[in-house]
């Protein structure tokens, strides 16, 4: 999911807002609600590193072509990308006015330098490499690290759309910011080496909030996906 979800980020910032205007009550194709979610993904991280607030109406005038029957669902989906992807949560803070701000998921600031123009916001891969730490033991093999990443698209040596190269991101930029610590590990011949967290990580975040954020992620995926029959859960047990 976090990869399918990063596509579609990174096919927002290529894209253009010309999602053209339909009439209240007019059928809009599955193609053209694809497309203002994906402008949408790409208007809210604009916001974000931008440091300004947005609201229902912007979006409308800028994104949505005040198509205003479709906003609480593209909404919806964009927010939920943008939290997993990005590690951004769309907060409401004017209820009446229906204004928002973006704030950075379980309080991690490592987007905080980037400028509107630079880059995607990346915390929500550094959640998801902190909660690998968390589950290997506050110690991950960086044999499983690259392991998971690569089923998600995010393979070291490539360039991916969101996240760029990920091993120069995760032992060189997220190490010098304290978010990671990547050393070998002792004793290890031929040298094998893992991640840990890293100061800046506890002083931003909890191992108690990473987990309460997972969860809330399990709970919307199992609404999305509901659980397999036993006949299609088996059929898939044999595959794997």
């Amino acid at each position: 999911l976090l990869g399918a979800e990063a596509e579609v980020a990174a096919s927002a910032s290529a894209s253009s807002l010309t999602v053209s205007s339909v009439a209240t009550g007019e059928f809009l194709p599955p193609e053209a609600l694809k497309e203002m979610k994906a402008n949408l993904i790409k208007f809210l991280p604009f916001k974000y590193l931008a440091k300004e607030l947005t609201s229902q109406a912007e979006i409308l005038k800028k994104v949505l072509r005040d198509n205003q029957e479709h906003f609480p669902v593209v909404f919806s989906q964009a927010s939920h990308c943008l939290e997993l992807v990005c590690g951004v949560e769309v907060k409401e803070v004017d209820p009446r006015e229906h204004i928002y701000i973006m704030v950075p998921n379980l309080g991690l600031t490592c987007d905080v330098m980037l400028s509107s123009a630079q880059s995607m916001p990346k915390a929500g891969l550094l959640v998801l490499i902190l909660s690998l730490i968390m589950q290997n033991g506050d110690r991950a093999p960086e044999e499983k690290v690259w392991g998971a990443l690569s089923r998600l698209g995010v393979c070291v040596g490539s360039v991916h759309c969101v996240f760029g190269e990920p091993r120069t991101l995760l032992t060189h930029v997220w190490v010098q910011e304290g978010y990671l610590e990547y050393r070998q590990v002792p004793y290890s011949y031929p040298a094998r080496y893992e991640f840990l967290w890293g100061p800046r990580a506890y002083a931003e975040t909890s191992k108690r909030e990473v987990m309460a954020f997972l969860l809330r992620i399990k709970e919307r995926a199992s609404r999305a996906f509901p659980p397999l029959s036993a006949e299609a859960a088996r059929e898939e047990d044999e595959a794997a």
